[in-house]
């Protein structure tokens, strides 16, 4: 390969091609997306994102902000032509791509590996693109960002379109703070009737997003640290699990899928070691903060668990995350 000499243990990068952006999206083929079609039985839809300003509570006052809306210079409520009737509003928004329900592309999480088999790592990213090369910028912004490779308009050209598979955490464990591991996730999918094929998108129930909506501003970090399932991505495991299963993208309606801490486990290489091995090895796409609440609901009470997924994100070029107003429809 031209990027790299060595790909980290347990990617699969070169397996789509020298130059794929895609990943393991490359597996929702056209027969795929026809299965997926086949599960629209009712004709029924349901939005699966929330409102862009939400979280609110102490979550507002991170790192990320909530969009903000002001008038363009053509402003608002404006007669802007004596002699005709027309009247427009016109209005743009400042928006942190990755505040709200939003995909995670693969030139949002990397680390640092020796690519060239030199002994000195660098900082790279799936498929072997580099930082400074591929991926523009600097830690303290001093450098205008840019994904010249990785960026999410590669998700949105593909159209992220395919069967949705709903795995109902809650209904096993509740709104308590659980971390599930390999053992724990195959008997959910046991109990709840679940085969996962490839291709398919694993979504993920835990409630969040549902608590998020109702606390609205009295939403606090000891709720969002300590409620809701999570994927325990300290087990080895349940990452083998993900590659073998070959879902194309994992989706969960909590904060960032896996739990998130600045103190890595004893041993570990990463605090966050499911981004690791889905966004930098994989090449398997990760969306956080999705609303599933009335899907899962309509779900159960049918039998069901599968579903057309329609969720591109914006095609903004360059950009390593974006917010998406998925479709689920039954």
């Amino acid at each position: 390969m031209t990027r790299w000499a060595k790909r980290p243990e347990g990617s699969n990068w070169g397996e789509f091609g020298e130059d794929d952006q895609l990943g393991r999206l490359n597996l929702i083929t056209a027969e795929r997306r026809r299965a997926a079609a086949a599960e629209v039985r009712e004709g029924i839809a349901f939005p699966l994102s929330l409102p862009l300003d939400f979280p609110k509570g102490e979550y507002a006052h991170g790192p990320r902000k909530p969009p903000k809306l002001a008038s363009t210079p053509l402003g608002h409520n404006n007669h802007f032509l004596p002699g005709v009737d027309d009247v427009v509003s016109d209005d743009f928004a400042t928006i942190y791509l990755q505040y709200s329900t939003q995909w995670d592309s693969f030139s949002h999480a990397g680390a640092l590996f020796d690519l060239d088999g030199t002994g000195e790592p660098v900082v790279c990213y799936y498929n072997g693109y580099r930082a400074g090369a591929d991926v523009i910028g600097e830690p303290d912004g001093s450098v205008e960002p840019r994904a010249r490779a990785l960026g999410v308009e590669n998700f949105a050209q593909s159209c992220v379109q395919g069967r949705g598979v709903m795995v109902d955490l809650a209904a096993a464990v509740g709104h308590d703070r659980v971390g599930v591991g390999y053992g724990m996730l195959t008997e959910i999918l046991a109990a709840q009737d679940i085969v996962i094929e490839p291709g398919d998108v694993l979504c993920l129930h835990t409630g969040m997003t549902k608590i998020m909506l109702d606390l609205g501003d009295d939403l606090t970090h000891e709720v969002l640290d300590g409620s809701c399932a999570y994927l325990d991505a300290t087990d080895d495991r349940l990452l083998q699990w993900i590659t073998d299963s070959g879902v194309s993208a994992i989706v969960a309606d909590n904060l960032a899928v896996e739990r998130f801490s600045l103190e890595p486990a004893p041993g570990a290489r990463n605090v966050l070691p499911l981004h690791d091995h889905c966004l930098f090895r994989q090449g398997i796409p990760l969306g956080e903060m999705w609303y599933f609440h009335d899907l899962n609901a309509w779900l159960r009470e049918h039998g069901r668990s599968r579903f057309l997924l329609t969720a591109p994100p914006l095609r903004l070029t360059g950009a390593v995350g974006s917010p998406v107003s998925g479709v689920a429809t039954v």
